[in-house]
C-alpha cells in the first residue's frame, strides 16, 4: 500500500487514482474516507456528488503543495495552472497532519517504519528506488 508522507512522516495511507474509471470515480459513493487520495497529471477537481466536503492540495511537479482549499460538496474548483498533482482527503484532514503550502510530500509504497522491500511506486516524489 502507497503511503503519503512529509520530511518522513507518514501522514496517511495512499490510494493513487489510476485509469479513467477511477479516476473519475475519486472521493464520490463514499460517505467518509480515512487516508488520501492522489490524482496525478491534474489542474483541478470536482465535487458533484459528493457527501462530504473535502480538503483539497494542489501540488506541482515535485510533489510541492502550492495551493490548499477545502471543496464543499457540488462544487467545481478553478484550474491550478502550475498545479501538475492533487491529494484529496476528508475535510480536517490537513490540519491533523498540519499540511500547508510549501511542504513537499512524498509517495512511498512501503510503510517508512518497517524495511522498504524494493516496493517504492516509482510515483510523484519518489525516485523510484
Amino acid at each position: 500500500m502507497p503511503w503519503l508522507l512529509r520530511d518522513d512522516e507518514v501522514l496517511a495511507s495512499l490510494e493513487v487514482a489510476e485509469g479513467a474509471a477511477a479516476r473519475r470515480r475519486g472521493l464520490l459513493g463514499r460517505d467518509s474516507f480515512e487516508g488520501a487520495l492522489l490524482f496525478e497529471n491534474t489542474r483541478s477537481v470536482h465535487s458533484l456528488g459528493m457527501r462530504f466536503p473535502m480538503d483539497v492540495a494542489f501540488c506541482d511537479a515535485d510533489l510541492v503543495v502550492i495551493k490548499t482549499m477545502r471543496v464543499l460538496p457540488h462544487r467545481v474548483t478553478v484550474p491550478v495552472v502550475r498545479a501538475r498533482h492533487i491529494v484529496e482527503a476528508e475535510a480536517g484532514s490537513f490540519a491533523r497532519w498540519g499540511l500547508c503550502v510549501g511542504d513537499r510530500l512524498e509517495v512511498r509504497g512501503e510503510h517508512p517504519d518497517r524495511p522498504d522491500r524494493g516496493g517504492g511506486s516509482g510515483g510523484p516524489g519518489s525516485d523510484g528506488h
